[in-house]
Parts: C-alpha cells; structure tokens; sequence
C-alpha cells in the first residue's frame, strides 16, 4: 500500500487531489499538513480527512510521497521539509518557484538526494492534447511552424487571495497562466524557448490588485518554431469555469485546433439563474495523480520532471524581464 500525503492547502487544486489521490487503487491518504491553522481546520473538515500544523506529526504517517500545494513562494520551503524529512516521492504545483534561482535550488536539492522530483503539468495529460501531440509525433501533420493560444481564466482571488499578492504568488496573470503551455510547447516541439517577448497591463479589473492581470508572450524555440499566448485573466466573474487552455498549430499540411476543455455539457438551472457547464471526459488532473503514483511503484522518475519546471520558471522570468524593458528577452 503506497501512503501519500498533500503540504499545504493553499493551492486550489488541493481539493481536486485529495480526490485524486482516494481514487487510485492500493493508495492511501494520509492527511494533509498546513501552517495556517484556519486552512487546516477549515479544509480538514471539509474533506474529513487528517489534518494538522505540525510537520513533525505529519511525517510521522510515514508518507511514501507527497504533493506540495502550498503558495508559490513557499514550494522551495517545502521541498526542504520534506527532503529533510526523507521523503523521496515529490509531486510539486506549478510554477515550481517564483525565482529560476529557487527553481535550481530545487532541482538540485532534489538530484543530490536522488529525490523523483515531478512537477504537476496536468495538461500533459489532457486527452485531446495527448491526441494531437501523437499527430504530430507520428509525422502526419508535416512540420511545426508556430502556435497561437490563450489560457484564459476569472481573477483568481474568488478561489485564494495569495493568487493576487506578488510576494506570495511571485506575480500576476503572466505568472500564473503562462506555465502550462510553455510546457506544452516545450514538449511538443521538443525544443526550448530562444527568445521571449512580452506586454503586461490591468486591463482587466484596473486598480482592484497589485498585479497584472492581462498578459501576452511571444516564444520563439531554438528550432524556429514560434508561439503566441494570451495568459489573461479575462473571464467575467459569471463565466461557467474558471477559464480553459486552447491552442492551434499551424503545420506544412494544415492547422490542428486543440480545447482541452471541450468535453463538457451545458446545465441550465433555476437555482443559479443561468448555465453551468459539467465536466464528462477524462481527468488530465487525475491522469497526473495517476503516473505520480506509477513512478513510485514502479521505482522510476515521472514522466514530467523538476527540470521541466525549471524551464517554465526562466521563460515566465524571462517574460516579466521583457514587459518590463519593452524588449526581446534572449535566454
């Protein structure tokens, strides 16, 4: 029987894990450990499961693994705790730290003590995604020429309010949406980014937060392939979902159209006064939890690894560096 274990409730996808996590077969959840003593008691409740302040307490359920979910600037902190703690199973939320000096500083802290160290990219395991990248692999599409997308979403302070403090989620909307296709396309193309140009504004709720919240990148990968991304929190408060991850990919023989969110249906409902829209396809986050726990049975690194996190993390510094001076960021 494998044991898992979440740090911290503060991410939002903590509530999606736990369930996750009960789902996979021969594994056991142990609980969750959280420094804010509300969170704990708040979410612990919620889900009747475990839950304490105490890092010592919650190590000693003797954890196989662990998913870290705390706030972005606390992952490294994390990691720390758990690696000291002799953990060798870490599954860490992205961005994977809100400085590329902090995301080294994981991935080596992870590689001196031959830690798996995976950071969750669920959208790798998306099943429309999936679907187009074996396209794409298997050569039938001809060669890539360039992508545009947007991941899109509501402001995210109507789930944690960390999400709209600098210090805490390391900035806006560039911040917070630009990772998940920049691994994409990093994983697609198998190429690393080259180049980042970027613009940032308040667009949308102006002067509400200290940070960002509209966003659009430009990447251009070593292997000539380029990418647009809208990365904005551009969903009205009354939007169905939280937002959705689309993209095109423009190729010698056509374009491939992706909405890793499309299999879904539309609710209409007296109580809430409009539509709602429920979810019926694959769980890309379960999918995620999935390959977590096969990496540990099956003794092997996950197949997202820290050092995908890593790259997110320089090409998300690389595009404040760029909205900043107004300028074409070379990494």
């Amino acid at each position: 029987m494998i044991k898992i274990g979440i740090m911290s409730f503060a991410h939002l996808h903590a509530e999606a894990y736990i369930q996750n996590i009960r789902a996979v077969p021969d594994v056991t959840f142990t609980g969750f450990v959280d420094p804010d003593a509300e969170r704990a008691e708040k979410f612990g409740r919620l889900f009747n499961v475990p839950a304490t302040t105490d890092f010592d307490r919650f190590f000693a359920q003797k954890p196989d693994g662990v998913v870290i979910c705390s706030e972005n600037n606390a992952h490294l902190e994390m990691v720390e705790r758990a690696i000291d703690a002799g953990i060798k199973q870490i599954c860490c939320e992205k961005p994977l730290a809100t400085t590329p000096a902090d995301a080294r500083r994981i991935v080596d802290l992870a590689a001196a003590s031959r830690v798996n160290l995976m950071t969750a990219f669920p959208m790798r395991f998306s099943a429309p995604v999936l679907e187009v990248k074996r396209t794409l692999d298997s050569g039938a599409a001809g060669k890539i020429f360039c992508f545009s997308a947007s991941n899109e979403g509501r402001m995210p302070s109507l789930y944690r309010e960390w999400f709209v403090d600098k210090e805490l989620a390391g900035g806006g909307a560039l911040q917070d949406h630009l990772v998940h296709l920049t691994d994409l396309f990093r994983w697609i193309t198998r190429s690393e980014v080259q180049a980042v140009y970027a613009q940032s504004s308040q667009a949308f709720h102006p002067g509400e937060v200290a940070v960002e919240t509209a966003g659009m990148a430009m990447l251009k990968f070593r292997n000539g392939v380029f990418a647009s991304i809208d990365c904005s929190w551009s969903r009205p408060d009354y939007y169905p979902t939280w937002g959705g991850l689309n993209f095109e990919v423009v190729t010698a023989r056509g374009a491939l159209q992706v909405d890793a969110f499309r299999q879904k249906l539309t609710v209409f409902s007296h109580e809430i006064q409009g539509q709602s829209w429920v979810d019926w396809g694959s769980d890309s986050n379960q999918a995620m939890i999935d390959e977590f726990v096969a990496s540990i049975r099956e003794q092997r690194p996950a197949s997202v690894s820290g050092e995908d996190g890593l790259r997110t993390v320089e090409v998300i510094h690389a595009a404040y560096e760029s909205a900043a001076s107004g300028g074409v960021v070379t990494l």
